[in-house]
């Protein structure tokens, strides 16, 4: 899909599978395990190559034992879209769980975008694998909230998951965006239903109503036409 910031740029978002992993049970509240993707995003601007997540971390036998990963190498992912490691120019991660940052130590010297709070978390111990936040060449760009990374590109906080999640959104000319969400929600059909409740909220319908993350009434001021997720291959549109 093609999105463009201006006249002269073009924006090109891939997606990219790095896998997969179990979902205990004992996590979802259900009688068996669900299998879930793990989706990484490539964002090409005339400005260079933005990362969103890097797939799943190793270096944890409990974490192996208890979600059996199953990875595809970031460089074959990026190889796909005709892409190398050496042409990531900025990495920027949802949130710092092992499964969001595995392939950040591949990419040292390449600042690595994260909310100050997330970070924060990172480093009191026993929140991640803890070798895929401070690795040799860990290079780290924090954020206090919204910022605009490059023209049309913006990081936007979604807390919830965790209290530092964040998600770009990216700007077409419409004045639309393409919101990668991350794990801001497990599912596009979790984001519609917060859509719904707000919509509603928003029209006046009476109460009771479930409640809705505060956050989406600032994607919603992008007016996003798709909506993409770090474990749910499908799509929210409006």
């Amino acid at each position: 899909m093609t999105q463009r910031t201006n006249t002269t740029a073009t924006v090109t978002v891939h997606r990219l599978g790095l896998g997969s992993f179990v979902r205990p049970a004992s996590e979802i509240g259900g009688p068996h395990p669900r299998v879930e993707p793990v989706l990484a995003y490539l964002v090409e601007h005339e400005r260079g190559r933005i990362l969103f997540d890097t797939g799943i971390g190793a270096g944890d036998s409990g974490a192996e034992a208890h979600y059996r990963p199953r990875r595809r190498p970031l460089g074959s992912a990026l190889a796909a879209v005709g892409k190398a490691l050496e042409d990531v120019d900025l990495v920027v991660n949802c949130h710092l769980h092992f499964d969001h940052i595995g392939g950040n130590p591949l990419l040292a010297g390449v600042p690595i975008v994260v909310q100050e709070t997330e970070l924060a978390l990172a480093h009191r111990g026993g929140y991640t694998i803890d070798a895929l936040v401070d690795f040799p060449g860990a290079v780290y760009e924090e954020l206090a909230g919204e910022a605009e990374l490059w023209p049309g590109v913006w990081i936007v906080p979604t807390p919830g998951h965790t209290d530092g999640h964040q998600s770009p959104a990216v700007r077409r000319d419409d004045g639309t965006v393409v919101v990668l969400a991350g794990q801001a929600h497990d599912f596009a059909s979790h984001y519609a239903s917060d859509e719904l409740a707000r919509r509603a909220a928003l029209d006046g319908v009476a109460q009771p109503l479930p409640p809705y993350r505060r956050w989406l009434d600032r994607l919603a001021a992008f007016d996003p036409a798709r909506v993409f997720f770090a474990h749910d291959s499908s799509v929210w549109e409006p």
